[in-house]
Parts: C-alpha cells; structure tokens; sequence
C-alpha cells in the first residue's frame, strides 16, 4: 500500500509560529497536505492563517476550544476522510523537522503494521539533546515524575538505562515526547485516538496506553531529530506558571482514574503531593526568581 503522509499543526493564538513551521515544511515532497487546525482562537490567528491556504495547505476550525487532544483528533480525521492520508505527523507550532526525519518514521511503518506511533529524538533550545522515549509509569512513578525535586532524584530509576538505546538505530518505547510524532492513521482511528478529556497534558500517555491495548507498539528512532523550541507560545508568568501546574494536575488525576484504576485513597495522597510541588514552585521562585520553563 503506498503511504500518503499528512501533517496536522494545532494553532491556538499562534498564528506567526504556525506560518512559519508550514513555509518551512510545504515544500517537502513526502508531504502530501498540511492541515492547520485553528482551535477557536481569540485573536486575529484565523485572518492571519488564511494566508496558508492554498497549494497543499488545508485550513479548518474548530468551534470550541475543547483542548489539545480533541483540536489534534479533529484534524487527524480530516486528513483521513477528505484527504485519505494512511499516517498523520502530529506537530506542535513550536518545532522544525526535515524531509529526511519524514522519511526515516515512514520507513518504519513500512512492513511493521504492527506499529502505531513513531517519534525521532527531540533537541530542545534550553535542555539540548533528549532521547525523549520513556517507560510508562504506575501510579507511583506518576507522582515522582511530577515533583521537580522527586523527578531529579529518581529520574534514572524511572527512565530506560543507558545500554537499551546506545548505540542503537532505532528502539521500542512505551511512550514518546508528543510535540511531534507520526501515527499509523488506521490504527490511530481504532484505538479512539488522543483521550477528549484532557484539555492539555498526559495525552502522550494515554495514546501509548489505548495503541498499546490493541496490540500496536511504539518506536523511537534515535539516527533522526527534531528541534522542539519548548515554550515559544507558552506564557511563563509566576501565576501563568501555577496555572500550568493546576492543568497539569487536572490531567494527571484524569489518567490516573481512567487507566491507572487508582482508589480514593490514592487519589487523596496524590492531590496532597501536587500541593507538595505548588509549594516547591513558590520556593524556587523565591530563592531562584527569574523565570523557570515548564
């Protein structure tokens, strides 16, 4: 079967990041549309992105902000009913890639139906390099995940040593970093695609849990990469930041309740550790001030 690759790009008020990965990635051949996702805007993104369309460029709009999983899953369907894309690359405004990154997932679909998502390594503008394919957590690795102290402590314990991805080409993960990667667009379909309950956060997570209940795995390519310039259209305000903090929260309980099968008593000790970490935050501020990165 020959593949026909589709992007979607999410925009939410961010028109100019938008416009400026589509003019990077409209003229890679692999490509056959861009679809950009306008997910009900409050600014003057929908003018602005109707520069876009056009050539291989479709634009559509959402009629409510119902968050990043049900803006991604709008776009995903309609790369694959009215442009009958085979795989979807999912891409945040926020990074660049090259055809050959394309080309290289591609290839990974190509004889392994069995796979379901596949991501190259993500290079981030503050933290550098990172082989950003990760174990999934139970409830416990959950919760030292989230705390900034907690995460530096038992990071290593909580990620996959070292000797499973030197010197390898490509790697079975449970889950991959979700600002960009490329899904099997049937098998996205099948599993229910990203989980409409959570407005931002933990979706990674859930699409890794829900392809991999039917069967399907996840890849991660290591000879490829991906710039991710993390936080260019997130607001990093002490109070935006909090915020931030309490959608995370939101998401996290969420994913623990409907596939962590967590019992209320788990539920009471993971909500008195996120106020563990509000604290850590407000301490950071006042020792560090500045402006932290999520």
């Amino acid at each position: 079967m020959t593949m026909k690759i589709n992007c979607v790009v999410l925009n939410y008020n961010d028109a100019e990041t938008v416009e400026k990965l589509v003019r990077g990635i409209e003229n890679y051949g692999c490509l056959d549309r861009i679809v950009v996702v306008d997910n009900a805007s409050t600014d003057d993104s929908w003018q602005r992105l109707k520069r876009l369309e056009g050539g291989k460029t479709d634009l559509i709009r959402a009629g409510s902000n119902q968050g990043y999983g049900a803006g991604n899953n709008l776009g995903v369907r309609f790369a694959m009913e009215k442009n009958k894309a085979t795989h979807v690359v999912i891409a945040n405004p926020d990074v660049f890639f090259t055809e050959s990154c394309i080309l290289k997932l591609a290839r990974i679909f190509s004889g392994h139906p069995h796979v379901g998502v596949a991501a190259a390594a993500m290079e981030d503008r503050n933290y550098g390099s990172s082989l950003n394919g990760w174990r999934s957590h139970g409830f416990l690795g959950q919760l030292l995940w989230m705390g900034p102290v907690s995460r530096r402590l038992f990071g290593r314990a909580l990620s996959y040593p070292k000797e499973k991805l030197e010197g390898k080409k490509a790697v079975y993960v449970d889950v991959v970093h979700g600002s960009m990667l490329m899904v099997d667009g049937k098998a996205f379909a099948e599993c229910g695609g990203y989980d409409e309950g959570i407005f931002l956060y933990q979706e990674e997570m859930v699409l890794a849990d829900r392809m991999k209940a039917l069967g399907y795995r996840t890849v991660l390519l290591l000879t490829e990469h991906y710039r991710h310039d993390h936080s260019v259209s997130i607001g990093k305000s002490f109070h935006q930041e909090l915020e931030r903090q309490r959608i995370r929260e939101q998401s996290t309980l969420y994913y623990m309740k409907h596939y962590l099968s967590v019992n209320p008593l788990q539920e009471w000790a993971a909500r008195l550790w996120f106020w563990g970490i509000r604290m850590e935050v407000r301490v950071f501020r006042m020792i560090f001030g500045g402006e932290r990165r999520k």
